[in-house]
C-alpha cells in the first residue's frame, strides 16, 4: 500500500500564535490513523488545514500524490477528502434523507441517483427508519451518524472524523466503532480525532500525538500507551492499555 496523504512540515500561525508547528506524517491507503492530544494542541487545526478551511502558514499537503495545499474546501472534497465536524450542524428543517442527498450531489447532477445513494448510506448508518424525520428531531447519537452519512455521501477516499464518538454511551460507542471498521473494510481510509482513549486505542492502527502544536509521538496504540512523554503530556499515569 502507498501513502494516500502526506503532510510535510505543516505550520499554522494566527497573528503570531503558533497553533501547528512543522507537523509531518503520512496515512496509507485503507489505514485507520488516530490523532490525540490535549485540548488546544492543534488537532482540529490540522483537520481544517487538510480540508481547506485554513491556508497553512507553511508546509505542504499531498493527497494521492497531488499538492492540494491551499485549495478551497469544495475542490478538496471533490478530490476525495471528506470530513465531519465536532459540533454537528444538520440542516434542521430538512429531512435526514434530504441532508444526505445534498452531500451525494457532490458526485452527480442527478437527484434520483443522489437519492438512491443517500438511501444506501442511511441503511449503512442504521438511519433508514429516520429518513423522513427532520434534522432538528434527531438525538445526539443520531446526529453523529447523520454527520458521518453526509460526509460519506461525497464518496471520500479519506474521511476525517472529528470526535464523532463524544457523548455516546457504551452501547452507542460500540455501534459507531463497528460502523467505522466496516467503512475501513470497504477501502475508506480514516483519520480520527478522539478523546475517548478506549475507542481510539481499539480502532486505530497507528496514532499520532500532538502537544502545543507539535508532534511528540507516532506509533501503534501499544507504543503510544507506553510512551513516557505521551503519558506525561496527555494520558496520565493512571492510563493503561487494556
Amino acid at each position: 500500500m502507498g501513502n494516500l496523504l502526506e503532510i510535510q512540515r505543516l505550520s499554522m500561525n494566527f497573528r503570531g500564535l503558533r497553533a501547528v508547528h512543522e507537523v509531518g506524517f503520512s496515512i496509507e491507503e485503507n489505514e485507520i490513523f488516530g490523532l490525540i492530544g490535549p485540548n488546544g494542541s492543534g488537532k482540529t487545526t490540522v483537520f481544517n488545514l487538510i480540508s481547506g478551511l485554513y491556508n497553512p502558514t507553511s508546509g505542504s499537503i499531498l493527497f494521492k500524490g497531488r499538492d492540494i495545499t491551499g485549495l478551497p474546501p469544495n475542490v478538496i472534497c471533490r478530490e476525495g477528502v471528506g470530513r465531519t465536524f465536532q459540533i454537528t450542524k444538520p440542516f434542521l428543517k430538512l429531512t435526514v434523507l434530504e441532508n444526505v442527498i445534498i452531500g451525494a450531489l457532490n458526485r452527480t447532477s442527478s437527484v434520483h441517483v443522489a437519492r438512491e445513494r443517500a438511501k444506501e448510506i442511511l441503511a449503512q448508518m442504521n438511519l433508514a427508519d429516520k429518513m423522513s424525520v427532520q434534522g432538528k428531531y434527531l438525538s445526539v447519537p443520531e446526529r453523529k451518524r447523520l454527520e458521518i452519512a453526509r460526509a460519506l455521501a461525497t464518496e471520500p477516499k479519506l474521511l476525517l472524523l472529528d470526535e464523532v464518538m463524544a457523548g455516546l454511551n457504551p452501547v452507542e460507542l460500540d455501534e459507531i466503532i463497528d460502523v467505522l471498521r466496516r467503512l475501513a473494510e470497504k477501502g475508506i481510509s480514516l483519520f480520527i480525532v478522539e478523546h475517548i482513549m478506549h475507542a481510539i486505542m481499539t480502532i486505530s492502527q497507528r496514532i499520532m500525538v500532538l502537544h502545543h502544536g507539535e508532534t511528540i509521538a507516532v506509533g501503534t496504540p501499544k507504543e503510544i500507551a507506553h510512551n513516557e512523554q505521551v503519558i506525561e503530556a496527555y494520558l496520565g499515569e493512571e492510563y493503561s492499555l487494556a
